[in-house]
């Protein structure tokens, strides 16, 4: 009987594992401080927890496929997502300076949207298929 080996995780896998588990740590950091953080912030507690929710649910896929997606897909993606958290990420501060309450509001609601958007697109991108997968499928080989 044949023993299956799993393949060697490369630094790409256990960057993707680290990036999902940060969002999971970020998680436990806007649920247990949604009150005295969302002040800071300048939003709602409630809106604290779902955006730890929504960082919950990316952080759990990202991880659970990470074998299950191509590289290439998964690296697109977490381009995109950082770019637009930077992105987010200043322009909340860019508010901060010019006075406005509204900073806190852009850069969490972008941790809100962006995990959920994220996620769409992995689980919907095209799954990594083994040799012997294609094989299996396409009757002309």
């Amino acid at each position: 009987m044949a023993q299956v080996v799993a393949p060697p995780m490369t630094r790409r896998t256990a960057g993707i594992i680290a990036d999902g588990a940060f969002k999971v740590l970020l998680t436990v950091v806007f649920i247990a401080g949604a009150g005295p953080l969302g002040r800071l912030l300048g939003v709602s507690a409630w809106l604290m927890v779902v955006s730890g929710l929504a960082l919950l649910i990316g952080g759990g896929i990202e991880i659970r496929y990470v074998r299950r997606r191509p590289m290439r897909t998964y690296t697109r993606l977490m381009v995109a997502y950082d770019s637009g958290w930077v992105l987010a990420a200043l322009a909340g501060l860019l508010m901060a300076w010019q006075g406005s309450s509204a900073g806190g509001e852009v850069w969490i609601g972008y941790q809100t949207v962006a995990p959920v958007v994220f996620t769409a697109l992995l689980v919907a991108a095209t799954s990594t298929q083994t040799t012997s997968d294609a094989r299996a499928e396409d009757p002309a080989r």
